[in-house]
């Protein structure tokens, strides 16, 4: 199965178009040829209407052309009816959606007043918790008949009124009978999807897209190009536009660097119609990233005319299943390994060592562990026919080529395949130092997006970052990538959702409590949700969790199991400190001294 055009050569997947509105008085056409629709949520209660218009009213300023509100209960889908009357008083025509979790009767009232509706595949329908069960093909069966039951009447709706629909999977929100069948996997994300399009397919509605998001970069880029592959292999007419998104992705920093690397991975493969940053931030801050991630990707992507004859070159890595490429370990210098089993190493150049001498304390987790000039390195031209003599060479792709790095990288590393050589490879973020120099966002997506597309296809030993000028900018953004993609932790690791008019407390402020009490912790990994919706799932891999139980309450988990209840949140922090202290994974912030 392929899952786009070609691995080496960029070229936009083409998808049926799916109408938001009526474009001619501001609703938008997703899918096509149109242009990448950039959209968001705001975060108040969905029952203010004054407050959601106001934040409505500052997103499309910013430039969101689509804007999400949660409808949880049917009285808040049923104030859309106010919201939009406001919005489109005021002159506003942006399409709104509604995002519909658990109640088939909220997106029959919302289909009422907006453009769009979104639903979970994983908890539509479903008010019970997420229980492991088993299931025979007969109960399967009936489940699969009690959600077609409750999903029809929204269809007819939607077909009648011109809805459209995103049929959005979450890796955090799957329902008993998929985690059954299938595992909380991307195929079970997949399928879950499929599920609700088949019913969708069976009484003639079309107008729907898909998503397949996740807190973790690379469980979502198999999850969009599995589900790719599939609806390719489906056939012509499934070829239904994808929404692009890393759920939870946190503030800052990591925020957009988790989100470049999810989102624009797979937007240089040629996947993507419509695209959402997730940070937990106000979400007017959300839209000049999308920005930014759709101006970067042509330059780290478009590719040049003399590597079409590599199109159909075969691969050397899984794209639907994670695995590091298989190396020996090699010695670089009398203290740094690489290959094997060892980490993804960090090389700077000779002049930004130079330029950190008197910086970096020896304790620091963040350091140059290697220099490039003085490694024994074979640069070489994947286009070309190339000899690497000795097993114990490093291999990179040689500067000043005229191609995009992903591409590059994939190529060689499938060349090496093919000549039987398994050198560990060297990443570059670029093949020629940006002149002049770019300023540290767009250094920030474009390496993000290059290094961390390669790091999930399961290639590079080690990491060379140049498109950021500054010495200690560049080597903190190294591994700050290596984090956001799970190849290294060197300092306490957050999932953190986005706000929503679901929260049940102030996000921005608590993640930044937690952050201050508990960012020493090297290597342990805290999820900050605000309700349940995607919470236990999406903290699959987290350690602890601080997790929105009702208005005031949070209830406490260890990975996914929640072990203390409706916490008052003036002492939640200081219940998830002594929790964390009582599983071993505390310590003590050292104390500044002088």
């Amino acid at each position: 199965m392929n899952y786009c055009y070609s691995s080496y050569v960029f070229r936009r997947a083409k998808t049926r178009e799916v109408v938001v509105g009526d474009p001619a008085q501001g609703g938008v056409v997703i899918g096509g040829d149109r242009p990448v629709v950039i959209q968001s949520m705001i975060t108040c209660n969905t029952m203010d209407t004054g407050a959601c218009v106001k934040e409505t009213l500052d997103l499309v300023a910013a430039g969101c052309q689509l804007v999400r509100i949660t409808a949880p209960t049917v009285n808040d889908a049923a104030n859309l009816r106010h919201i939009v009357a406001e919005l489109r008083n005021q002159g506003c025509r942006t399409p709104i959606a509604a995002d519909i979790h658990f109640k088939p009767e909220a997106a029959l009232e919302a289909a009422k007043w907006v453009e769009k509706i979104r639903i979970n595949p994983g908890n539509f329908a479903d008010t019970k918790k997420f229980a492991v069960k088993e299931y025979t093909d007969q109960e399967y069966g009936e489940e699969l008949d009690r959600i077609e039951e409750k999903f029809v009447p929204v269809l007819q709706l939607c077909k009648e009124l011109g809805r459209a629909l995103r049929i959005g999977a979450n890796h955090g929100s799957l329902s008993d009978r998929i985690l059954n069948r299938f595992g909380d996997t991307p195929l079970g994300m997949v399928e879950s999807a499929l599920e609700f399009a088949r019913i969708a397919r069976d009484h003639g509605f079309h107008n729907f897209l898909f998503s397949m998001k996740a807190s973790n970069p690379k469980v979502m880029i198999e999850s969009y190009r599995l589900l790719a592959a599939k609806l390719n292999h489906l056939g012509p007419d499934w070829n239904y536009p994808l929404h692009l998104g890393v759920t939870e992705a946190g503030e800052g920093e990591d925020g957009r660097i988790k989100s470049a690397i999810g989102i624009g991975a797979l937007l240089a493969d040629g996947l993507g119609d419509t695209i959402r940053v997730s940070l937990t931030e106000d979400s007017p801050r959300e839209i000049p990233v999308c920005r930014d991630l759709l101006n970067e990707v042509p330059k780290v992507a478009q590719t040049s005319q003399n590597v079409e004859r590599f199109r159909a070159h075969p691969l050397s890595f899984d794209p639907y299943n994670y695995q590091r490429r298989a190396t020996p370990e090699i010695k670089l210098d009398e203290d740094v390994r690489c290959g094997g089993e060892q980490t993804v190493r960090v090389a700077v150049t000779a002049e930004t060592a130079r330029k950190l001498r008197g910086k970096i304390r020896p304790r620091d987790d963040v350091r140059a562990e290697i220099i490039y000039e003085n490694l024994d390195v074979c640069a070489v031209d994947p286009t070309q026919e190339f000899e690497v003599k000795k097993s114990t060479h490093m291999v990179t792709v040689e500067d000043g080529l005229d191609l995009p790095p992903i591409m590059a990288f994939r190529l060689l590393a499938a060349k090496l395949k093919h000549y039987g050589w398994t050198n560990p490879i060297l990443l570059k973020d670029c093949l020629s130092i940006p002149d002049p120099p770019l300023p540290t966002e767009a250094a920030q997506l474009r390496s993000s997006i290059v290094l961390g597309a390669l790091l999930a296809d399961g290639l590079g030993d080690s990491i060379l970052v140049r498109n950021e000028p500054d010495p200690l900018s560049s080597l903190r953004l190294a591994y700050n990538i290596l984090q956001a993609v799970g190849c290294r932790s060197f300092k306490t690791d957050y999932v953190a959702c986005p706000s929503c008019g679901r929260t049940l407390f102030n996000l921005q402020s608590v993640t930044a409590l937690i952050k201050s009490r508990t960012q020493h912790l090297k290597g342990v990994k805290i999820a900050i949700m605000g309700c349940i919706v995607n919470g236990p799932g999406e903290m699959a891999d987290a350690d602890f969790g601080y997790v929105g139980g009702a208005p005031g309450k949070i209830n406490l988990y260890v990975g996914k199991t929640a072990v203390k209840f409706n916490i008052p949140e003036t002492e939640a922090v200081d219940r998830l400190v002594d929790l964390i202290r009582e599983h071993g994974k505390w310590l003590e912030p050292e104390v500044a001294v002088g």
